[in-house]
């Protein structure tokens, strides 16, 4: 309504302006003045008086909301729909009609303001759409389970993002109405009232078929307005039969054959990327009223990929591996198998004590516990009874048949709550492959020392008396908006224990809350262990956003430094470093015209860094698909006179320490840790873990 009034003004104003509702920007200067337009919905006569607050220099970063505007409209003007914050080209999907999807070729972008100066950030973003809707997948769930019909329907569609074609715009199911169809009516902004299906009939000349249907419902969030916070009330009811659903199907996802058709067309290498961005700004280039766009704003993108120097950590000079460094004796443990599985068992079994021997771990015969049937109730009652009549039981192992969430999740929540002992569950189609078995053991053997508390490996870190914690957060789509942090921190020199916690809290809850108790707690762990406390904490923190970096500098970084006031005398050095992922600046090694994945250890830190912050780029996994996406850092705060190379160094190094994968990752171990933690607490448990597992691994 808003913009449609400052529209009625272009005399005033000129042609070229950019609006966002409250704060207006032009190219040349206009003196204040006081405006009257009619509002449209009533009729009553609104005053609109513009004032002059400030000239902004090209360079100023009041001046990058702008320009984001202006690529927006240059991103419309050359036949992209804006889908969520990307842009996407539907006229060139990918149809894939073996599993009933299609991929819509884009891209991520945005202007941002570095060390370097201004620049275009771009970024190959794929859309990956079903040719199901949401009324599709509903009649094949009431087909599968009538007597669970809506059960099943909120489990599979709550939490979900959903698109509407007729205006390529994305929600979030926040709940489904069963009582509310098409038929019933909605008020519209001038005060009538319609039902849906005609409201659609004569807005989009849609017409709804099943009236029948229920209505899916999206919570806007709240969002900040001129004056202070306004909570956005109004629900938005979606008819199912005109979404569609989003995202890789989770039944796709464990399909190996079914995910590599799909990702030859997401994971692009190098020269794809490369072409991709170059055609991009050859399109924007040639389109005449995006080069009048771009110049009545005095503006001008650049035709060339920036091209600069890079520093690589040396692998073999930093890193010192110490493997086998101590094994936990496997004396006690029971297997859980159907009947059907008897055969699986007993050969998992041999070859489970054969690779003991080489990998130097002691694996006694188990108690095998063979199952009538794989209902979730025999699995259950019999690992409870058995954990009550040998109390010293070490391990619980259960051979599972499919998919079974339910039935996983049963067995989590008995052996991390209720009787909390370390697990594994194992597909037995994972063990059925005869010539992949002994590898598959191998790992499993190897997952389950570290369970255990056992040390597979580490490596060599000259800092003294350190410790390094990892906080991710997750969010439980069981519950409304609840968040779960996973928190995860090492307790001696070597970096091969590791104490971990979880906190539960409410959308309008602060995370440092649970935050400090946590910390807290570790440090008397560290205390126990060692004798004395930590001279060094050096904090990952992921699952934080740019518009919250000011929020967690300014205000938990301060409650963590007040908690160690809890100890007479304790003043440590802190370092605390931001870690993202979700990042849209692509990194690649150079070689002539050829463009390839960066080597592990890359570093970027300068000319793409922020200003305000001393951050840094790192690369530091192997890219076997598609191109190099590194890991940004920034350090929000640093006490211990740790140079930016010290903390590059220890940050790959941290990297190595992940001991489900025997090569490097993405973030520092203890990140990763965090977020399998918050993942296993949010998604299966839906509650802390016992106390008694906190010095173990036991959600690896």
């Amino acid at each position: 309504m808003r913009y449609g009034m400052i529209k009625d003004h272009r005399l005033t104003t000129g042609e070229v302006i950019a609006f966002n509702g409250s704060v207006l920007y032009l190219p040349l200067q206009l003196k204040d003045v006081v405006l009257k337009s009619l509002r449209r919905t009533d009729n009553e006569e609104i005053k609109i008086q513009i004032q002059m607050t400030k000239m902004l220099p090209p360079s100023c970063d009041l001046c990058i909301p702008l320009y984001n505007v202006v690529l927006r409209r240059v991103m419309k003007m050359i036949g992209l729909k804006l889908v969520g914050r990307n842009h996407y080209d539907p006229e060139n999907a990918i149809v894939l009609g073996k599993h009933r999807l299609q991929v819509w070729p884009g891209y991520s972008t945005s202007i941002k303001h570095t060390d370097g100066g201004l620049y275009l950030c771009v970024d190959v973003s794929h859309k990956v759409l079903r040719n199901d809707s949401v009324l599709d997948v509903m009649n094949i769930l009431y087909r599968q389970s009538k007597e669970k019909f809506r059960d099943e329907c909120t489990k599979e569609l709550v939490g979900s993002i959903i698109i509407t074609r007729y205006n390529n715009r994305t929600y979030r199911v926040d709940a489904i109405e069963w009582d509310k169809s098409p038929k019933d009516t909605f008020t519209l902004m001038d005060g009538t009232k319609t039902t849906f299906v005609d409201y659609y009939s004569k807005n989009y000349g849609i017409i709804i078929k099943e009236m029948d249907q229920p209505l899916l419902m999206h919570k806007p969030k709240e969002r900040s307005k001129p004056g202070g916070k306004q909570v956005l009330t109004g629900e938005i009811l979606i008819v199912p039969e005109l979404s569609f659903m989003t995202g890789i199907p989770e039944n796709m996802k464990k399909d190996f054959r079914s995910m590599k058709d799909l990702t030859m067309h997401i994971n692009v290498n190098g020269d794809q990327h490369t072409h991709s961005i170059k055609q991009l700004l050859k399109n924007i280039s040639s389109d005449l009223d995006s080069q009048k766009e771009i110049a009545q704003w005095g503006l001008e993108f650049g035709s060339e990929i920036l091209q600069v120097s890079c520093t690589i950590v040396n692998d073999n000079i930093l890193l010192k591996f110490y493997v086998k460094v101590w094994h936990v004796p496997l004396k006690t443990w029971a297997i859980f198998y159907p009947r059907r599985c008897a055969d699986q068992a007993t050969e998992f079994i041999s070859t489970f004590h054969k690779v003991g021997g080489p990998l130097g771990v002691e694996v006694a015969r188990p108690v095998c516990v063979e199952l009538r049937d794989d209902r979730t109730e025999s699995y259950v009652k019999s690992i409870h009874s058995q954990f009550t009549s040998e109390p010293t039981l070490q391990l619980v192992v259960c051979i599972l048949v499919g998919n079974r969430e339910d039935l996983y999740s049963a067995i989590k929540k008995l052996c991390c709550v209720k009787s909390p002992i370390p697990s594994q569950a194992i597909n037995v189609r994972t063990i059925s492959q005869q010539q992949k078995l002994r590898s598959v053991a191998q790992k499993i053997l190897l997952q389950v020392n570290s369970k255990l508390g056992g040390e597979l490996w580490t490596v060599g870190v000259p800092l003294k008396n350190l410790m390094v914690v990892g906080v991710d957060v997750h969010h439980d789509t069981s519950k409304a908006r609840q968040s779960v942090m996973g928190f995860v921190a090492s307790i001696n020199s070597s970096i091969t224990r590791w104490y971990s916690r979880v906190t539960f809290q409410g959308p309008n809850e602060e995370l440092i809350n649970g935050f400090t108790v946590c910390l807290l707690d570790a440090l008397h762990k560290y205390h126990e262990v060692n004798h004395y406390l930590p001279e060094r904490i050096v904090v990952y923190r992921d699952g934080v956003s740019d518009g919250q970096l000011k929020i967690v500098e300014q205000y938990e970084i301060p409650q963590l430094i007040k908690c160690f006031e809890t100890f007479p005398s304790y003043e440590p050095k802190l370092v605390f470093i931001v870690v993202k992922k979700r990042i849209s600046t692509t990194l690649y090694s150079c070689a002539g015209s050829s463009f390839g994945a960066p080597s592990p250890g890359t570093v970027l830190d300068h000319t793409l860094t922020q200003k305000d912050w001393m951050d840094f780029y790192l690369m530091a996994h192997h890219i076997r698909q598609g191109c190099g996406l590194p890991t940004h850092y920034i350090t929000l705060y640093n006490t211990a006179n740790l140079t930016p190379d010290h903390l590059q160094r220890l940050t790959f190094k941290m990297c190595h320490l992940y001991w489900n994968w025997p090569g490097t990752i993405r973030v520092p171990a203890p990140c990763k840790y965090a977020h399998k933690l918050a993942y296993l607490s949010g998604q299966y448990l839906h509650s802390e873990p016992s106390i008694q597992l906190a010095d173990k691994l036991f959600f690896l």
